[in-house]
């Protein structure tokens, strides 16, 4: 994979406070983690029950950097375990938390829970042409406690209503759009929903919750956690990016009364940190590339992985069709495809003239998927500068998109978003790098959605083989009934959740 020069990326919201001052390190400093390599699954079908991939146990080390920020929230003692700075659920027979404590640590899965025949097999021949999202890691959040999500090419998520297969993809979707530098607050306007039901807030009403990812790429493996307070103000505590056996960058509340957390990085120079305050209502990895000068080995260190980081988290795009909408006329011009997919028929326009081979292969897809027989996917012109999609019929006759049904028109939409790139999606991609050198991933919450066996696996086939190049990757939610096709298909990996 070819190697991101540090300090390309600049396109991260300045924060608005002055820049960092070299200090020495603090006195009680804490070794780093170990940094695990994120395997992700390849070819060849897997299926892996719910506590499988949970590897996040009581025993787990602590990330320093995090815990600190937890102290800061309640009395160190209250924080025995990093599961400690999220509020959790109270068992009947509890203790009362202390005083300063955010709730109480229920039981959680340990690592030894992870099932040797579930265990995701090696990338293989699949090599992603950029940054990738390789686990996920639901802490606390929503319906998830100390979960951890292995992320092959095609993952798709299921089980039971209420299970938490949607909190998996919002979870996704929130680093990814904190990483492009969105307030707090815009990417969660429901905080309290993030945090898990029943969770016990501490004696000061506080209570949040915790998420996090690694990505693998030029640097290796980098992992980034995030501890964000819900409750009563909605703001980030603590903020960890580790790599390389380094901790690269931590932040911590330091005083409550300020908008502000205390941030600290890998500087490897005359003195080994730099510190400076950021804003505590966004993501400090974001904003490391307009922060960190890249004059050292260390803060080199720190850019390649914040960039890492950022490119990986960006390459993001939500497919969430709307039948009702995507039937309606849309301007002429209006053609990157936006998640809804309403815009479709100015985006076929589009791939008709502009990208022949993807709109050979859509056309097919619609013929394999479809029960009439397909010819072409084309637009016809209306009053007032609107285009309508139409299907080419055999004979001449033709079809206007309209009339197609949910099914229909759901995976035709989700076959378009598999086949072209961000040029034609409406991705916030990161300028500074070429298109070459990313991979896109497409989060499909109901995947299967109005679907029959026959669409499904059509569209998992061509997800895979897509995949295969190395510039796209799919994680999904289906249904149980959906999973069970789901895992017949190789190079799918279905999690039970």
């Amino acid at each position: 994979m070819t190697a991101l020069r540090p300090g390309t990326i600049t396109s991260s919201p300045a924060s608005g406070t002055p820049p960092g001052t070299t200090m020495p390190p603090p006195a009680s400093g804490t070794p780093p983690d170990t940094v695990a390599d994120a395997g992700v699954p390849g070819a060849g079908s897997v299926r892996v029950r719910a506590g499988s991939v949970a590897s996040v146990g009581a025993g787990a080390p602590v990330p320093a950097g995090l815990v600190r920020a937890a102290e800061l929230l309640g009395s160190a003692e209250s924080f025995r375990s990093i599961e400690s700075l999220h509020p959790t659920t109270a068992s009947p027979s509890a203790a009362s938390p202390s005083a300063g404590s955010v709730g109480t640590a229920g039981p959680l899965p340990s690592a030894g829970s992870v099932r040797p025949s579930a265990a995701p097999p090696s990338l293989g021949s699949v090599r992603s042409a950029g940054p990738v999202v390789t686990e996920l890691r639901l802490s606390a959040f929503a319906a998830h406690r100390g979960a951890t999500f292995r992320l092959g090419p095609v993952t798709l998520f299921t089980g039971s209503g209420g299970s938490g297969k949607s909190s998996v993809l919002r979870a996704y979707e929130a680093l990814a759009r904190l990483a492009g530098g969105e307030p707090l607050g815009e990417v969660f306007p429901d905080p309290e929903g993030c945090v898990p039901e029943g969770a016990v807030a501490d004696t000061q009403g506080r209570r949040g919750f915790r998420i996090g990812c690694t990505t693998d790429g030029p640097v290796g493996p980098v992992r980034l956690d995030v501890a964000v307070q819900a409750e009563p103000t909605l703001r980030i505590v603590g903020e960890r990016l580790t790599g390389g056996g380094e901790t690269l960058l931590t932040t911590a509340l330091r005083d409550p009364g300020r908008s502000m957390v205390q941030a600290a990085w890998h500087t490897a120079g005359t003195v080994p940190v730099t510190r400076a305050p950021l804003p505590d209502d966004r993501l400090g990895t974001a904003l490391l590339p307009l922060r960190v000068a890249g004059r050292t080995e260390g803060q080199l260190q720190v850019l390649a992985a914040a960039e890492q980081t950022i490119v990986a988290l960006r390459s993001v795009f939500s497919c969430e069709p709307q039948p009702s909408r995507m039937r309606a006329p849309v301007p002429a011009g209006d053609n990157r495809l936006r998640r809804s997919c309403d815009n479709l028929a100015a985006v076929l326009e589009r791939t008709r003239t502009q990208c022949a081979q993807p709109h050979a292969r859509l056309v097919a897809a619609a013929r394999a998927g479809w029960t009439r027989p397909v010819t072409a996917l084309g637009v016809e012109p209306l009053p007032d500068g609107l285009v309508r999609a139409v299907v080419r019929r055999e004979g001449g006759g033709s079809t206007p998109l309209s009339r197609l049904g949910d099914s229909e028109l759901r995976y035709l939409a989700h076959a378009l978003v598999l086949l072209v790139g961000p040029g034609v999606l409406a991705v916030d991609a990161v300028g500074e790098v070429p298109s070459a050198l990313q991979t896109l991933t497409v989060l499909a919450d109901g995947l299967d959605r109005d679907l029959d066996g026959r669409q499904l696996h059509g569209l998992l086939d061509l997800a895979v083989s897509v995949a295969a190049t190395g510039h796209i990757g799919l994680v999904g939610t289906v249904t149980e009934r959906g999973a069970f096709g789901a895992g017949e298909t190789a190079g799918v990996t279905v999690v039970d959740l």
